[in-house]
């Protein structure tokens, strides 16, 4: 960077000097010191403005961090199939960019400092788990479908859910590895996974609740969360939990999201039930009970395509992080109406958006502490 920023400047001199027709030395020029080892010299207040790096520090002296959350991501198909994937047909249609199931969303991604999505399946070659051999579904992608993730400006995933032993223990291990060389941080019930962003670190725990785990979870959730929040300022939890197609959240789940804030969770994100879930506000902290399906290659044409994006802001101050305002951002799991194009994009017509919204209020009175609305803004 230093070498650009020096030849530039060469470039600025020389065209003044051309206009002024002045004689000036090199060493003039570059601010060099014959006599010392250090070669050229650039003091802070000579650089350009446009050359220097933006403060990310508010007034205050805090950092603010912008974290979207999404739903299911489901890519690949069932390799018992002899067909061509539903995924892969629609991959081949938009020209092998792998891409395109965000294209509607990039910049959405892009502008803010993580976006943590459910990778609900794996990115493996591993033969099947013989132990699911008759589930209904199954599912798997090429590791070189983690460009999926890459190019999408999505930083992190929970991969704690009912299918990322589809390929068993050798399937989760290569789809583990393809996400650690991606640079993907994940996160399951053994491995906490930590992002950094404008210094601050992000922690991330995730963990199902099938097969009676639940009173386990009870003390363990506490133990992990604690023990995470001791070390860093903004922690968040997800669970893969509840019924499929449940349009809110049964006891169970209430108990245990409310178990994570009182540890010290920030932020608790939910999902499986491939349906929007009414939000939670809870000792000043949130808990998304369900965000629904992000990309969702499980089914062409499901019959509720809403979906909703979660985005909450922190202000980080000495280590603490502050809750700064949340919005949720609309959206259909397909770019079409007539099929699912797993091109997840936000709502544009207010009729859909209101509906959307009325389904979350009219779902909160299951819920203790319903957010008493849900703001598309900031």
């Amino acid at each position: 960077m230093k070498k650009i920023i020096i030849l530039l400047l060469i470039l600025l001199q020389i065209f003044n000097l051309a206009i002024a027709e002045e004689e000036i030395s090199l060493n003039d020029i570059l601010k060099i010191d014959e006599d010392s080892d250090q070669g050229v010299v650039i003091e802070a207040e000579d650089i350009p403005e446009f050359f220097k790096e933006p403060d990310i520090h508010e007034a205050d002296g805090s950092v603010q961090i912008v974290i979207t959350a999404a739903g299911d991501v489901t890519i690949g198909g069932d390799v018992r199939s002899k067909k061509k994937s539903l995924f892969d047909k629609e991959l081949e249609k938009q020209g092998g960019d792998l891409g395109f199931p965000f294209r509607n969303v990039l910049d959405i991604f892009q502008n803010d400092d993580m976006t943590l999505v459910n990778f609900e399946g794996t990115l493996t070659t591993a033969p099947i788990n013989r132990d699911k051999k008759n589930n209904q579904f199954l599912f798997s992608a090429p590791p070189e479908y983690v460009e999926m993730l890459t190019k999408s400006s999505i930083e992190a995933v929970a991969l704690e859910n009912n299918h990322v032993l589809d390929h068993g223990e050798a399937g989760l291990e290569e789809t583990i590895k393809t996400l650690e060389e991606a640079g993907i941080v994940y996160s399951t019930a053994k491995q906490m996974g930590v992002y950094t962003v404008k210094g601050v670190d992000i922690a991330m725990l995730s963990y199902q609740t099938f097969n009676g785990l639940y009173p386990k979870l009870f003390e363990q959730v506490p133990e992990d969360v604690k023990a995470a929040k001791e070390k860093f300022p903004i922690v968040i939890t997800s669970f893969h939990w509840g019924e499929e197609k449940d349009y809110w959240p049964n006891k169970n789940q209430q108990k245990l999201g409310k178990i994570a804030v009182d540890a010290g969770a920030d932020l608790v994100l939910g999902h499986h039930s491939h349906r929007i879930n009414p939000i939670e506000e809870y000792k000043g902290k949130y808990i998304v009970y369900s965000l629904g399906n992000c990309s969702f290659a499980g089914n062409n044409k499901p019959s509720d395509m809403s979906t909703f994006m979660f985005q909450i802001r922190f202000k980080v101050l000495n280590g603490v992080a502050a809750y700064n305002g949340f919005r949720i951002i609309p959206a259909r799991i397909s770019s079409r109406t007539d099929y699912n194009d797993f091109a997840i994009t936000p709502y544009d017509k207010q009729v859909n958006i209101e509906f959307l919204l009325s389904t979350l209020e009219k779902n909160g009175k299951h819920i203790e502490n319903p957010v008493e609305y849900y703001p598309t803004d900031w």
